[in-house]
């Protein structure tokens, strides 16, 4: 079966490259896609949000959330919350894994073994 795999995050981020590690090292070949690069698509990110529900998806504990007025992090809704991220996508938890249409946010080896159904 080839499956279709897309990794989205940034370069520089330690645990993207953990994530991108461990993909390689089990023989998933996936597509990287970097925000800081090609950013995201307001279609790719609504979905995103219905699947996983963008406060899952919203990093609140970022540098670039936690430089925002205060006026821009207070009273989110979705609406809001994908305005942000669309204009500064380093608001997107890292990293995003999407596989056959099904999305996966953050990284554990655990986690990855089993969305990917690959042995630990």
């Amino acid at each position: 079966m080839n499956d279709c795999t897309t990794i989205y995050g940034i370069k520089a981020c330690s645990t993207m490259q953990k994530a991108q590690a461990w993909l390689a090292a089990h023989g998933v070949d996936a597509i990287f896609h970097d925000y800081k690069k090609s950013g995201i698509d307001a279609e790719t990110l609504s979905a995103w949000c219905a699947k996983a529900g963008w406060e899952k998806l919203l990093n609140r504990s970022g540098t670039t959330f936690r430089k925002l007025d205060e006026a821009d992090k207070h009273d989110l809704d979705a609406a809001r919350a994908q305005t942000l991220m669309l204009r500064q996508p380093s608001m997107i938890r890292r990293p995003v894994l999407v596989r056959n249409g099904r999305i996966l946010i953050g990284f554990s080896p655990e986690t990855y073994a089993a969305f990917c159904d690959v042995s630990d």
